[in-house]
């Protein structure tokens, strides 16, 4: 009787891991700066699965404002900061103008995207929005198991979301798009999740006393 044992998914684990030290050692990088640079190009969204997911955009090839539009850049862009100025989010905002208005992109009209109109007019969320819901999903599960104690797949389930949420918040520390001394708690995030979105994050770094 012959055993055969592949290799296969070892080495493509750990090759990308090897290639990051030893670009590390050889050119003396700071690992700070490395894994900034490294994290700028990584997909943010992590499956935790045997699959490789099959889901993605599909844009229009023109990159050109469509021939029905008649709404001009800046009426665009006052539209945009009076949608958020109501509490809507960046994802929110681009919804409601495609299926009410009929606008694709935003960025083929503007020539930039809603976040960068809304950072510029002082409106952008404090806390990104993919970060802000991954926080609020934990909360809902851990209200949950707090009714259901002996729920073993829900608290599994806890640790994968928590560990995307510790994941993407250290993405966004080394790209400056959150404080330094941001870290999740999950005491603390209920009082995170029950502010608007677009408040300000500086309530929150004082109830976690960082």
């Amino acid at each position: 009787v012959v055993f055969f044992f592949s290799s296969r998914r070892r080495h493509t684990r750990s090759s990308l891991v090897s290639w990051a030290r030893r670009c590390v050692q050889e050119t003396g990088i700071n690992a700070e700066y490395m894994g900034y640079y490294y994290f700028q190009g990584v997909q943010m969204g992590r499956m935790h699965s045997w699959g490789k997911g099959i889901s993605r955009r599909c844009l229009p090839y023109k990159r050109i404002p469509p021939s029905w539009l008649q709404l001009s850049v800046q009426d665009l862009s006052e539209q945009i900061c009076k949608l958020a100025r109501k509490g809507m989010t960046p994802s929110q905002i681009g919804v409601l103008l495609r299926d009410s208005h009929g606008i694709p992109q935003v960025k083929y009209i503007t020539g930039s995207k809603i976040l960068r109109i809304l950072k510029k007019n002082g409106l952008a969320p404090k806390i990104p929005e993919d970060l802000f819901h991954l926080i609020k999903k934990a909360v809902s599960i851990r209200k949950h198991l707090e009714r259901n104690k002996k729920d073993i797949d829900s608290k599994f389930r806890l640790i994968l979301v928590e560990s995307r949420i510790h994941r993407i918040a250290r993405y966004y520390r080394l790209s400056e798009q959150l404080p330094a001394n941001w870290k999740y708690q999950s005491a603390t995030a209920s009082a995170l999740i029950s502010q608007p979105l677009n408040q300000s994050i500086h309530q929150y770094l004082s109830l976690i006393h960082i």
